[in-house]
């Protein structure tokens, strides 16, 4: 236990209690860094501002990533979640991903609860209004009361508070988000400082009241049957169904009642008062009735706890004025007599451009300086979280004097999200797609801890027995595989009964089972007889099944991340100068100068970067 006697002085200050600085803190504290971390609100930590719910396609699979990394998100879930189901089953393994619906209260609770409880780490009310740096290195960071905390590392989490304004209609008041103050000095300080900022939005839902909703009117969705967890540490389960979520839809009542409020909009009236951009992937109703010619679109009623009415409406979020809001969740079905509680609205808020950081998610231009999650320009608390993480244990290896950890695209979606973020940068809030990852079907929710264990272990996070049971895991997979390319099957009508029930040809010559297996119709369990040692550990037999039957997939994927590394082995020189570099195209030199890649890989990924640049560039480097 470290002592905070000195409470002025610490390894890492973190700023901001969301899901983004919730895992920073927590991974620095675990790693040894005496930590802080200051929140404007300590009644909202790891608070669910917009939809109740963890995971999601791409969303789910990091969930899993932070978990078997050491970090928090998965366990609190699993703790927390009323209603849970696993995505996309009726497709293939690389888009399967879990969606929990979560009691938000109790999951911000026993957040709160755990940082309180974690050695080396101090959670407290600050809203920050400056760094301190000197020589171009972060000192520490100066709160609005005026206490100066020192730190050897800052990590900014600010999510939508850096000079957060809220609009419900022509009402425009600043607000990080409803009911809590923004953060405006800090931007200040950041700008100061060299860091360039812009302005994105987002906005979130109205909350009605449960006893107003006629659920009558609408398709019911349960909590899946069989028993499910996020987390590798905690046990599968099934829960019971009484918070299930229901379906409903939009109406032509409802898309007239918006476009008659349009001219009141702060996206499209007369006098436009948010001029910054949306979420292309979570647009408000109005930008969905402009911009799409749909009769209706789908609505999710969902819960937003055990011992709360409130139900958020997932696909209305909205900025049209209180009124229309009234009229327009009125007109859909089920909630003709429904009561809002709470407004829906839109928020403003300053980001970071991420092309300024490096892969650690250290500022290029202040050193210890670390940013994560929405100030990145992203949005979801999965995304936020996984910055978090890693923006954390680079705080700690660089006290350290270590090397930073810097997941590859190949092997994590976090990966995929941090260089996606630094070397293509963003002009909308981010959001992770499974169509953004390139080698997504190795990317699988099921196969997580095979994947990165081995990180989480190295820096202390995961307890060597996981790691341990981890290489077994792979040991028997390998072993499982080989075995079943020796067991021979001949033309019988067993074997041959079963695969014409399953919709495949039979046999005419003798073959192994691995060989059977390799048909897409085809199950294990509908061989299990026929296998003199069955696999009986369903983890172990998934792995097997998806290996076996991606098997020709999964190598030329690999053989692509092989010829990836090498590019990535091809370093370029930190003080290059693009312009001295023969035929590479004006574009290209403008783009390289700006995002100063480390290798021919990371400038090969750089949109508008031509193979003719990389072919210029790549002589060039070898010239010297």
């Amino acid at each position: 236990m470290i002592n905070f006697e000195d409470d002025l002085k610490y390894d890492v200050i973190v700023v901001g209690g969301g899901h983004a600085g919730i895992e920073a803190a927590y991974v620095s504290a675990k790693m040894g860094m005496k930590t802080l971390l200051l929140t404007i609100n300590l009644d909202n930590v790891g608070w669910a501002p917009c939809n109740p719910a963890i995971g999601g396609p791409a969303k789910g699979i990091v969930t899993r990533e932070i978990d078997v990394l050491g970090g928090l998100q998965a366990k609190v879930t699993d703790k927390n979640m009323i209603n849970i189901r696993m995505l996309n089953t009726k497709k293939g393994p690389a888009v399967r991903a879990l969606r929990a619906q979560i009691d938000k209260y109790d999951y911000s609770q026993n957040m709160k609860e755990i940082l309180h409880s974690t050695p080396n780490l101090l959670l407290r009310y600050g809203l920050v209004k400056e760094l301190v740096v000197e020589n171009g290195k972060v000192k520490g960071v100066i709160t609005e009361l005026g206490a100066k905390y020192e730190a050897k590392a800052v990590i900014l989490t600010t999510g939508t508070f850096l000079r957060g304004k809220i609009f419900v209609g022509r009402s425009v008041f600043e607000s990080g988000r409803m009911g809590d103050f923004p953060a405006n000095g800090l931007s200040k300080s950041l700008i100061e400082n060299g860091i360039k900022l812009g302005r994105f939005k987002t906005g979130t839902p109205a909350r009605i009241l449960k006893d107003s909703i006629d659920f009558s009117k609408m398709e019911r969705q349960d909590t899946a049957d069989e028993p499910l967890a996020f987390s590798y540490f905690s046990k599968p389960k099934v829960l019971d169904k009484d918070y299930p979520c229901w379906l409903t839809r939009t109406t032509k009542e409802t898309h007239d009642i918006i476009k008659k409020y349009l001219m009141f909009s702060p996206l499209y009236g007369d006098v436009k008062l948010i001029e910054s951009v949306g979420p292309r992937y979570c647009p408000s109703i109005e930008d969905k009735v402009v911009k799409f010619n749909k009769d209706s679109h789908q609505l999710f009623i969902e819960p937003e706890g055990r011992r709360t009415k409130e139900y958020y409406i997932n696909g209305l979020s909205t900025s049209l004025p209180y009124e229309a809001q009234i009229q327009m969740v009125r007109s859909v079905p089920g909630l003709e007599n429904a009561i809002i509680v709470r407004p829906a609205y839109a928020v403003e808020y300053d980001f970071a451009y991420p092309d300024q950081l490096q892969h650690s998610l250290e500022s290029k231009i202040v050193e210890g300086l670390f940013f994560a999650g929405q100030i990145n320009g992203t949005s979801g608390y999965e995304e936020a979280a996984g910055q978090g993480l890693i923006a954390g244990i680079n705080a700690a290896l660089k006290i350290r004097g270590e090397e930073p950890f810097v997941p590859a695209r190949s092997e994590s979606y976090i990966g995929v999200l941090i260089d996606d973020l630094i070397i293509k940068g963003t002009n909308e809030p981010y959001r992770l797609l499974t169509s953004r990852a390139e080698f997504r079907l190795l990317l699988r929710h099921d196969n997580a801890h095979l994947r990165l264990a081995k990180y989480g272990y190295k820096y202390g996070l995961i307890p060597k027995e996981f790691y341990e049971k981890v290489l077994r895991l792979e040991r028997d997979i390998d072993e499982q595989i080989e075995r079943l390319k020796k067991i021979k099957v001949k033309p019988n009508n067993t074997i041959n009964d079963i695969l014409v029930k399953k919709g495949t040809s039979p046999i005419k010559n003798g073959m192994s089972l691995y060989e059977i297996l390799k048909r897409p119709q085809v199950l294990y369990a509908d061989l299990i007889e026929l296998d003199p040692m069955p696999i009986k550990d369903s983890e172990l037999l998934e792995q097997v099944e998806i290996s076996i039957k991606y098997g020709g997939y999964i190598k030329r994927m690999m053989e692509d991340v092989e010829r990836m590394k090498n590019l990535e082995k091809e370093k370029i020189p930190e003080n290059i100068d693009y312009k001295q570099v023969p035929n590479l195209a004006f574009e290209a030199v403008e783009k390289l100068s700006k995002v100063r890649p480390k290798s021919v890989g990371q400038a090969m990924r750089i949109p508008g970067i031509t193979p003719a640049d990389i072919m210029n560039l790549t002589m060039y480097l070898k010239s010297k």
